[in-house]
């Protein structure tokens, strides 16, 4: 039996605001990210090893308190008693450990720049990973995609003499996080749980070492740092809320242009407020690194579209 036209409206009208409540969720959760270098530019005083070991600590307490109101407990106890995914999330754990750390380096040191670049090269790099472990095969524009990007870390790295590491070793850890969530059969808020439940008690012996010692932060630095720290749980939880709220609402294709706004906003913080100076060669390679995107993301919505005229 056809539908009323009343109740194709009322459908229409559904998914309508669905979609518009999952672009909101989506612009607030990266321009969070692409903001939140400032946040860590409050605590350039504390050590950027001290900051991640707060992350872990309190990160885990806003997870746990995500888990409850969501009503998730009898998952994650399950997900627990899964060895494999256990084992999963030990090892993307360490990789986001490495990811943080090496960004809060980037903004301590002055290389915001470098940091956003890595971020920008973050999906094609995926796109590659996908390729050589998943054996997914690369349309041609795809291929265009990362040889433009690729050219683009090839220039930074002839021009400064050295390969561009933070944004290398931004982009490669994050791709194989993303690689590795992708395996694991476990919801992202779960799975998030477990890496800061795992990462967690290391931070924690490591916060101890530091207050027995006098090194630590809390005691010693004003209070407002204090106050900092201990936000740093809702810094990294509200923001990943934010973002799987979007993906479930949202169409892939969407959440795909969305991501680039986090580097551009890392960006356009490095030029405008930090006052990092970009020079003429790392201007170029960020233009290839653009290129690259747009024609990655071209390419991702067309193929969106064709999947949908195959479904209609």
């Amino acid at each position: 039996m056809s539908s009323s036209p009343l109740s194709s409206s009322a459908i229409s009208s559904t998914a309508s605001s669905s979609f518009r409540r999952g672009l909101l969720f989506g612009v607030l959760a990266y321009g969070l990210w692409g903001i939140v270098p400032l946040y860590w530019q409050l605590m350039i005083t504390v050590d950027p090893v001290e900051l991640i070991a707060h992350r872990a600590v309190w990160g885990l307490v806003a997870f746990v308190a995500l888990v409850i109101a969501a009503g998730q407990t009898s998952a994650l106890a399950a997900a627990l008693r899964d060895r494999r995914t256990v084992g999963l999330m030990a090892i993307s754990g360490g990789f986001v450990a490495i990811n943080w750390g090496t960004f809060v380096y980037a903004v301590a040191s002055h290389q915001l720049l470098e940091a956003s670049l890595g971020y920008f090269i973050n999906p094609l790099l995926s796109v590659a990973l996908g390729t050589i472990v998943l054996r997914e095969r690369l349309r041609r524009l795809q291929w265009l995609a990362i040889g433009a990007a690729t050219a683009g870390v090839a220039v930074i790295a002839i021009g400064a003499g050295r390969a561009p590491w933070i944004a290398l070793v931004l982009a490669s850890s994050f791709a194989i996080y993303g690689l590795i969530r992708k395996t694991a059969r476990v919801e992202s808020l779960i799975g998030s749980t477990i890496e800061t439940l795992l990462l967690a008690p290391i931070a924690a012996a490591y916060l101890g070492y530091l207050a027995l010692t006098g090194r630590g932060a809390f005691g010693h630095a004003p209070t407002t740092i204090e106050l900092y720290l201990l936000s740093t749980g809702a810094v990294t939880a509200i923001p990943l809320l934010l973002f799987t709220s979007a993906a479930r609402l949202l169409p892939l294709s969407t959440v795909g242009f969305l991501q680039y706004l986090a580097p551009t906003g890392q960006f356009l913080l490095a030029v405008t407020v930090l006052g990092e100076p970009i020079a003429h060669d790392k201007l170029a390679a960020f233009a290839l690194i653009w290129i690259g995107l747009v024609v990655f993301s071209l390419d991702l919505a067309r193929s969106q579209r064709r999947v949908a005229a195959a479904r209609s």
